[in-house]
């Protein structure tokens, strides 16, 4: 397998907290390059050590660095993704620069081959009995007559490629009615609350923390024919932002959220308020170690528990309030 090498540079006090969140992602390995570790071990080395060779010297003034490696396949597009949206969000919430610059950069492989070459691996998928993901690229040939949803995920999450987005789309599938009102948290390239539409939802507010996102699943409802009447678009963090809490407060029938475990803890108070009783919850986006803990969160928050679905280490789940 090839494997694409991603260097996130940040500063020693980003390290555990980047590392957490690529957890969260599902990436378990990483290797971390850190001045100031060097600087420690210059510092207190003993008189073993009669030779460092200049090369490692260079460590002592170097930019913080995690390495990860990621598949060449649509897992590692579908991550580098995520890495990037993760880093975007707490670049919006790091005022004062404590973690850094918080960018990714590719080695081995030029960016705009990576843009293109990742197409490849996104192809037609069932999810369900009703849905199809297509990009807008490809061709199908409809003999099971199912409700096509086209997507260009641009540099946005959400091919349906993932687990994570498929679980989601089967749980919606399941248990949203027709004329139901949506609400879809972290919305990425809108696939979630386009899908919704096309199976009968009657409306849709769609949220996500980055611009890019925000515009692509804009995009992504046109070109899915979702009146723009019927599908309202928001970018920022409700988490920090009260007017646009306020500006999408309602009374949803459903809410997805496909986001992390940390947020979608930090949120649950916000799934309370927007959720009708009687409203439908699907969080997703959890890595299996942390099932239980967003569980039990959002338990005690007030919700109860339905359908679970585990898939090759990701979770999503259903919740009624």
């Amino acid at each position: 397998m090839e494997w694409t090498e991603v260097n996130i540079f940040t500063t020693t006090e980003g390290i555990e907290l980047i590392c957490a969140k690529l957890m969260d992602i599902g990436i378990k390995g990483f290797a971390i390059k850190d001045a100031e570790d060097f600087n420690e071990f210059l510092e207190n080395k003993n008189g073993q050590w009669d030779y460092i060779d200049q090369d490692l010297m260079g460590l002592a003034d170097c930019e913080t660095c995690i390495t990860v490696y990621l598949p060449d396949n649509e897992q590692g597009a579908d991550m580098l993704v995520s890495i990037r949206s993760m880093l975007n969000e707490v670049r919006s919430a790091d005022i004062d620069h404590v973690y850094g610059r918080l960018e990714a950069e590719l080695s081995s492989i030029r960016e705009e081959d990576w843009a293109n070459n990742w197409k490849q691996y996104f192809k037609p998928l069932r999810i369900g009995d009703k849905l199809v993901i297509k990009p807008s690229w490809e061709e199908y040939q409809n003999s099971d007559n199912r409700i096509i949803l086209e997507i260009d995920p641009a540099s946005s999450f959400g091919t349906g490629q993932h687990h994570t987005t498929r679980l989601c789309l089967e749980l919606l599938e399941k248990h949203l009615k027709s004329g139901d009102k949506l609400l879809d948290l972290g919305c990425g390239s809108g696939i979630l609350s386009i899908g919704a539409m096309l199976l009968g939802a009657e409306s849709a507010v769609a949220v996500d923390i980055e611009q890019n996102a925000a515009a692509t699943a804009a995009e992504n409802a046109v070109k899915n024919n979702i009146p723009t009447d019927k599908y309202t678009v928001y970018f920022g963090n409700i988490l920090d932002d009260e007017a646009l809490a306020d500006k999408i407060d309602g009374d949803y029938d459903v809410i997805t959220a496909n986001i992390v475990a940390d947020v979608l803890i930090a949120m649950k108070g916000h799934f309370l308020r927007y959720l009708r009783k009687g409203g439908y919850l699907i969080v997703s986006g959890i890595i299996e170690e942390r099932m239980e803990e967003v569980f039990s969160a959002l338990e005690n928050a007030g919700f109860t528990r339905g359908q679970v679905s585990v898939k090759d280490g990701w979770a999503a789940a259903g919740f009624t309030k």
